[in-house]
């Protein structure tokens, strides 16, 4: 045991101890199940289908406690599966998933400096003063403080912990069948495809070279730009499993100190923030998929004339886009600008997840893509409360990401609703961050002008 409570020697990678934590959750998940539904045999339809519903939800918060104490890639695994499974499970076990939680318990450092020592060799090694308290400790990796000792730059460790890379195939095919065994889940083709998207999200999280090489390229699009930091990579002190960054100093987006700022400093953030995601999407073609605040801290101006700056981090989630749907995308993005039905209809042609629907479910998504739209449109059709005086859209009276949200799930209730291309899930999910963002903050802003420059082409 470690001298400290709130450290550990070791994860449990394991598979052996794993296996048998998830199989004995799975069996009494499965059993209590179908005791429920004995127990309500002679009910009436509807008193069985709530106490499905209540039965459900309880054995998906059992399973989930169970998840949580075997940490590592279990916990992303779980929590992937909640931000991007909502048309593949049912809404008792996305929201029970929700609640994992990201934060771990730490490796001590006795663990974690025999592994960094390793990975680096003793001469690297020797160059850094470390901080031997992590600035953070997530399921898949620690983040420790250095200082080079040669000139004093301060810079930041992310060191994945030992195991956990190889420990997801194995983690997958155990959650898999712990989701089988207690019967909570159909197990049909499209949830099979799902699971290898996040077999393949996974293995992405943990491909530092890959990452050290999305945050350069994301460095370079926005190094320019005084509103923007992106950290610079230190490829000296980087391996297969330890990527080293310039230190950030920066406060959450969402902390006291930020919702505090006036309104016109908050109203620059959120055009700050929506702008990287338009670039992402008409520009780029590559874009940070994961929502989390976490991702994002904001430098605030010391003088005036300076500007709050929003710092970037963790590039691991950044997707590009097939040239297909980047371009149905921007197509439907256009077509909703110009609340112009038929052009959004021509775009959708040759895709099946369009093709198979029927014209009331297509023009019921049609519409669920006008009201996405609502704050980047000229206002004219968006509800009186949430438009100032001046002309700026209220985020925050708007309740536009809960519209939207009860509006999706009406068309993905529809039983010609097909499951969507997972990139344009990956894009829905990150839209509905960015829109949680601006109703946290409380933004005011009129963003047409940020759409405007691309839509041009019709």
């Amino acid at each position: 045991m470690s001298d400290n409570p709130h450290e550990m020697k070791r994860l449990k990678t394991g598979a052996f101890e794993r296996r048998f934590s998830m199989a004995k959750a799975g069996f009494i998940a499965s059993t209590r199940l179908a005791a429920g539904a004995a127990g309500s045999m002679f009910a009436s339809p509807e008193e069985r289908e709530e106490k499905r519903r209540r039965a459900m939800a309880e054995q998906a918060q059992y399973l989930v406690r169970e998840l949580g104490k075997l940490k590592g890639s279990v916990v992303k695994i779980g929590q992937m599966m909640a931000l991007y499974g909502e048309h593949f499970l049912p809404p008792e076990i996305t929201n029970a998933l929700h609640q994992l939680n990201d934060d771990t318990t730490a490796l001590s450092w006795p663990t974690m400096e025999s592994v960094i020592r390793e990975q680096l060799g003793e001469k690297r090694f020797s160059e850094l003063e470390i901080d031997h308290t992590p600035l953070g400790a997530a399921s898949l990796a620690q983040v420790h403080r250095a200082r080079r000792k040669s000139d004093g730059t301060e810079l930041v460790l992310k060191v994945q912990y030992p195991g956990v890379a190889q420990a997801i195939d194995t983690d997958l095919s155990l959650v898999t069948q712990l989701l089988r065994v207690s019967k909570v889940v159909p197990m049909t083709r499209e949830f099979e495809e799902w699971l290898d998207e996040v077999r393949l999200m996974m293995h992405r999280e943990v491909n530092y070279r890959q990452e050290m090489e999305t945050t350069r390229l994301f460095y370079s699009y926005l190094n320019a730009d005084p509103r923007y930091i992106v950290p610079r990579i230190y490829s000296d002190y980087c391996t297969n499993t330890i990527l080293c960054m310039s230190f950030e100093r920066g406060v959450p987006i969402n902390s006291p100190i930020v919702l505090a700022l006036s309104q016109e400093r908050r109203n620059q953030l959120a055009l700050s923030a929506l702008d990287v995601c338009v670039r992402e999407v008409f520009q780029w073609g590559e874009m940070q998929t994961d929502p989390n605040f976490g991702n994002y801290l904001v430098r605030l101006a010391e003088k005036d004339g300076d500007v709050d700056q929003i710092i970037l981090l963790d590039f691991g989630a950044v997707r590009d886009f097939p040239d297909d749907l980047i371009t149905l995308a921007r197509k439907l993005t256009r077509g909703a600008f110009f609340k112009d039905r038929e052009l959004m209809r021509e775009a959708m042609k040759g895709f099946s997840f369009f093709d198979n629907m029927q014209d009331s479910t297509r023009n019921s998504l049609i519409d669920l893509m006008f009201l996405a739209i609502e704050p980047f449109s000229d206002l004219k059709d968006a509800p009186a409360e949430t438009v100032t005086a001046d002309g700026k859209y209220m985020w925050a009276k708007s309740r536009l990401h809960v519209r939207a949200a009860s509006m999706a799930a009406k068309s993905a209730a529809s039983k010609s609703f097909s499951v969507p291309p997972k990139e344009l899930m990956f894009l829905s999910r990150k839209l509905m961050g960015a829109y949680t963002f601006m109703t946290v903050i409380d933004a005011q802003i009129y963003a047409r002008s940020l759409l405007e420059p691309y839509m041009k082409a019709r």
